[in-house]
């Protein structure tokens, strides 16, 4: 059989499951190339416990090289254009051609996006952001405490509620918590509305019983970083001392430029074969818009990333193996949502079902909390390289109990 390369952009969590299944399943005449810039791996569902002194940035932190499984090549350089015509992707380090192209690149912060973001915000959707928050936080005495959601969409729909919920844990710790108030401002009508209403008011309750108030549907506008102001247009400005927020989110400049972009920058697929619109050329993960049955997009969260891989791993495989059946994403999904003081919330259900995402009400406990750590245990103990498919769903059915349908 002649050997094909197979060519994936981005080592997070999509690229590195597609990259280890890919290499499980095809023989050594092909080669799997993983391209991506950064040497250092972020485990980023622990940026939250960073934000909170739970963990060090080097607890979740590892060579992304040790995440890969030996016979992958990883090639340290930065996609630059991707030319489809060609077959190839320019990049820092050179032209590589493919026969299967992968893009994972995820999505990118984009402070500047917003004005006064990058002056008057903590934020931390990354390692250097969690690590400063947590210091601020050592240094706040007490005052107005406001989590904003810049826009829409953004990664992991819980994580604005579970970075309020966890500020409110650390500061009942610190004794200080009456001498707070705490806001969430949001474009959101919901928390976590794809999930349904049920979901979003079930969140809602759980921001309540904590005395944190919700604000939801709002526009923002800017942040004014000498007056310590949140600005909207469509209400009045809301004042903070303490402000931790969810930055812009943009796809990467090389899909933006890309023929597979749409207008938005993201990458339109099919949602049960994550092809794109043109041949042999997959997305998956954060970079893509995936449209469910009710019109709304999939949320950007790594367990739909993860199960997108094993999907397009095995379509890659049987097409070059020539037999088999061409397996077909299934949208099932899960989350965690911290609640503090060693709590968690979890829910999980099918995204793909219709006329709307069918995902039970959530879970709560202790062992919801220690189900989040197992999956981080896995990781970064270097699991991943051995290929369990769908490690986060199976946690949930096989240790706790909760049907997922697998």
């Amino acid at each position: 059989m002649t050997g094909k390369t197979i060519l994936v952009l981005g080592g997070g969590v999509g690229g590195i499951v597609t990259a280890n299944q890919l290499r499980r399943k095809l023989g050594a005449q092909h080669r799997i190339i993983v391209v991506e810039d950064h040497g250092e791996y972020v485990f980023t569902p622990s940026l939250l416990w960073v934000m909170v002194g739970w963990r060090q940035p080097q607890q979740i932190t590892k060579d992304r090289r040790r995440l890969l499984r030996p016979d992958v090549e990883l090639v340290a350089a930065e996609a630059q254009e991707i030319d489809l015509d060609g077959t190839r992707v320019r990049s820092s380090n050179g032209d590589l051609n493919y026969d299967y192209l992968v893009v994972a690149l995820g999505a990118d912060h984009s402070p500047a996006a917003m004005p006064g973001f990058s002056e008057a915000a903590h934020t931390p959707f990354n390692l250097e952001g969690a690590s400063g928050l947590w210091s601020a936080l050592q240094e706040f005495e007490g005052g107005r405490v406001a989590v904003l959601v810049s826009g829409v969409p953004y990664k992991c729909p819980a994580a604005p509620y579970e970075i309020a919920l966890l500020l409110d844990d650390h500061l009942r710790q610190r004794g200080i918590r009456e001498k707070c108030e705490l806001q969430v401002y949001t474009p959101e009508p919901l928390p976590m509305g794809v999930a349904g209403p049920a979901m979003g008011h079930a969140v809602i309750s759980i921001l309540e019983s904590k005395q944190i108030h919700f604000n939801p549907q709002l526009q923002p506008t800017r942040i004014d970083a000498e007056r310590k102001e949140l600005l909207f247009a469509n209400r009045d400005a809301a004042p903070f001392d303490f402000l931790a927020a969810t930055p812009p989110h943009r796809a990467p400049p090389v899909v933006q430029k890309s023929p597979l972009a749409n207008e938005a920058g993201w990458v339109p697929v099919d949602r049960r074969t994550l092809q794109t619109g043109a041949k042999n050329v997959y997305a998956i993960g954060d970079v893509t818009l995936v449209t469910l049955a009710n019109g709304k997009p999939l949320p950007k969260a790594g367990v739909f990333a993860d199960g997108q891989a094993h999907t397009v791993a095995r379509r890659i495989a049987t097409e070059i193996q020539g037999a088999g059946v061409l397996a077909e994403y299934d949208g099932l999904g899960f989350c965690w949502i911290e609640t503090g003081s060693g709590s968690a919330g979890f829910a999980s259900g099918q995204f793909y079902a219709e006329p709307d995402p069918l995902v039970p009400l959530l879970r709560s406990g202790r062992m919801w909390h220690w189900g989040k750590i197992l999956f981080e245990k896995y990781w970064l103990g270097e699991g991943v390289t051995r290929g369990v498919s769908h490690l986060g769903l199976n946690l949930a059915g096989k240790v706790f109990g909760v049907p997922v349908g697998l």
